[in-house]
């Protein structure tokens, strides 16, 4: 069998190594504020897509071959672009680029928000489960706010006190964290509250439009609705100008759901 060359080398003495990934891209203003930020804290690795691939879950490239180049970055960060999903990039960040599971994986910052139920879909969540998945803490970060110039500064102590606690007292296997940072100036943000998920969802709605060619087709449109008035969800926290961190987990498990089948259906 042919043997693998590191790339990243590390000792018992280095830093913490730290994997940092997103999903709106290697050259996006959130993971070059995340990055920078984790190099008082560790050894940065980025290996993040070539270009915006929100709202692509946790879906991977089995179809067509996978692309991984290193790129200039700034400040001299060792950085890689993959052609493939935030999934697809954790996946070759472990095995091609580290070779080795970091000590900790963190993911954006996203522009958005990516509380309750957008969890579901997030790129950005879902390179952060697929980290946890082969063992690695890992945490997702994400900025209420969805411009491209967002101004990622106001929440990036938050991401540092988090990471580092992470890295001193990881969560339980098989979990990790869920982070929503609220678009407010640093000195408006009230502090963390530990959260459950909003129960909330988006009610889709596809604007029928038709091409220069007359051809019709249709474009994603919806609003959002929270009728969750609990005051420990994360929706709820960002409203009160708290940054939210929801324990979530991959097991889809319904556990609750067992008894209630057991008892209730005639299962031969």
């Amino acid at each position: 069998m042919k043997s693998k060359s590191k790339i990243v080398k590390t000792t018992a003495t280095d830093k913490p190594l730290i994997l940092v990934t997103n999903d709106d891209g290697v050259m996006a203003p959130g993971i070059r504020a995340l990055a920078k930020a984790m190099c008082a804290i560790g050894q940065v690795v980025i290996v993040a897509p070539d270009k915006g691939q929100s709202g692509m879950g946790h879906a991977i490239t089995i179809n067509q071959p996978l692309r991984l180049t290193k790129v200039e970055y700034e400040d001299g960060l060792e950085a890689y672009q993959c052609s493939g999903t935030p999934v697809d990039c954790v996946k070759l960040a472990v095995d091609i680029v580290l070779h080795r599971k970091p000590d900790l994986c963190v993911s954006g910052i996203n522009h958005g928000s990516n509380a309750s139920i957008n969890v579901i879909y997030s790129g950005t969540m879902s390179a952060a489960v697929e980290a946890a998945l082969e063992g690695i803490p890992s945490i997702g970060f994400s900025l209420c706010d969805y411009r491209y110039d967002a101004n990622f500064e106001h929440g990036i102590s938050y991401c540092v006190s988090l990471a580092q606690m992470m890295l001193d007292n990881p969560v339980p296997e098989g979990t990790l964290l869920n982070v929503n940072i609220p678009s407010l100036p640093k000195d408006k943000i009230k502090g963390i509250k530990i959260c459950r998920q909003a129960n909330a969802k988006w009610v889709e709605e596809f604007d029928k439009r038709k091409d220069p060619r007359g051809v019709q087709y249709y474009w994603l449109t919806g609003r959002f609705v929270n009728k969750d008035k609990g005051q420990d969800t994360d929706e709820w926290a960002l409203k009160e100008g708290y940054v939210s961190v929801t324990p979530v987990q991959y097991d889809l498990t319904a556990h609750h759901a067992i008894s209630f089948i057991n008892q209730n259906w005639k299962i031969s």
